[in-house]
């Protein structure tokens, strides 16, 4: 004979299940999120609010870097994200507002964008949650000057920051949390690029110098880097000549690797193949003698618009010895160029035919990030 069910049993069942997913131990908890995607981590902090509150002390290991897209007029204040994991998916992000849509995106580190408004004013915002930082005018302190190389780093608990920039070839400048003004940094003429990672500023000049200055106390103090750790010139960016059929130099950057190596990353454009190639140097590291060629990240991936890289994983959808870039010449166009094959290839055709986007550049969500 068939026991008879209470009827309230399954809703019994449902609010018990229920509570125990809300009370799982935060050791749990940890297990799970540390092994989860940034999108996965995002939904699964928005299961319930203590699900939410064990989130807040947690990092995921996943390092995935996204592209972010941004909207070519004046009027769409929304982005859109395309995470590599997910190659037939776009996010559009929440609206940040009408002087988002009319600024441009000098830098991104994280969630955070380094923005630029029409008055050549600098503020920080947050992606995702609309959070605003406004940093010390520009325009009345320097007058209506081209901002060069910016970089700037920002604590995702205290919001405490530091945001750089070069004044041309004249000086560079900086301002911390608190700070009502730009303040300049000496000896810092001639920039051509600029990294900041671990509270440390490093500086490549014109004429082949690179310098290192520490931000960790209250004024940015140089690190004194021996003269065999000095190389020849950079090459000098020239505009790229599509008449002729000969390599040309596109661009020349500096990168800072996971364990503090220094690397100048020359980006070379080939006419006949209508692809980049790249050579690496290493022009700094402890216990470093002479610059030398590099032809191997080993386990590294290089985010070369972020000036970083990181370890990598294949099964995690980041390819170690590879460098990821965008260009900035084309607004569709993100690239993966591989050290073991010599090969370019591009990632992702976008599908630009609801909203036109004006350019575009690869950015790691602020959980894979590393916060000191």
């Amino acid at each position: 004979m068939k026991k008879k069910l209470n009827p309230n049993y399954h809703k019994r069942l449902r609010g018990e299940a229920s509570k125990s997913w809300s009370d799982l131990p935060f050791d749990l908890l940890n297990l799970v999120f540390e092994r989860l995607s940034f999108a996965d981590f995002q939904r699964a902090k928005s299961v319930c609010s203590s699900w939410r509150s064990s989130s807040r002390q947690c990092v995921p290991k996943n390092h995935i870097p996204w592209v972010l897209r941004f909207p070519q007029n004046n009027e769409n204040s929304s982005c859109m994200l395309f995470n590599p994991e997910e190659k037939d998916k776009l996010y559009k992000t929440q609206d940040l507002g009408l002087e988002f849509a009319k600024s441009s995106c000098m830098k991104t580190y994280g969630s955070w964008l380094l923005m630029q408004n029409l008055q050549s004013n600098l503020f920080i915002v947050n992606l995702f949650t609309g959070e605003r930082i406004n940093l010390p005018p520009v325009e009345s302190q320097f007058g209506m000057t081209k901002i060069q190389s910016p970089v700037f780093w920002i604590d995702e608990k205290t919001k405490d920051h530091v945001v750089s920039w070069a004044r041309s070839k004249k000086c560079v400048v900086y301002s911390k949390t608190g700070d009502n003004s730009w303040n300049k940094i000496p000896k810092s003429s001639g920039c051509l690029d600029m990294v900041y990672k671990d509270h440390k500023l490093y500086f490549s000049s014109y004429s082949g110098k690179v310098k290192i200055f520490d931000f960790s106390g209250e004024i940015p103090q140089q690190i004194v880097i021996e003269e065999k750790h000095i190389v020849p010139p950079l090459v000098i960016l020239k505009p790229i000549d599509y008449s002729v059929h000969w390599p040309s130099i596109d661009a020349t950057n500096i990168v800072v690797t996971v364990t503090g190596d220094v690397l100048k990353v020359v980006k070379v454009w080939t006419y006949w193949s209508r692809s980049w190639s790249f050579r690496l140097y290493k022009v700094y590291s402890l216990g470093f003698k002479q610059h030398e060629q590099v032809y191997s990240l080993g386990d590294e991936a290089m985010l070369l618009d972020l000036g970083i890289t990181v370890l990598a994983n294949d099964n995690d959808g980041i390819r170690r010895n590879s460098i990821y870039f965008s260009d900035c010449k084309n607004t569709n166009k993100v690239f993966h160029f591989s050290f073991e094959t010599r090969k370019m290839e591009r990632l992702h055709k976008f599908d630009c035919s609801s909203v036109q986007l004006s350019s575009s550049q690869w950015f790691l969500p602020s959980n894979s990030l590393r916060h000191d």
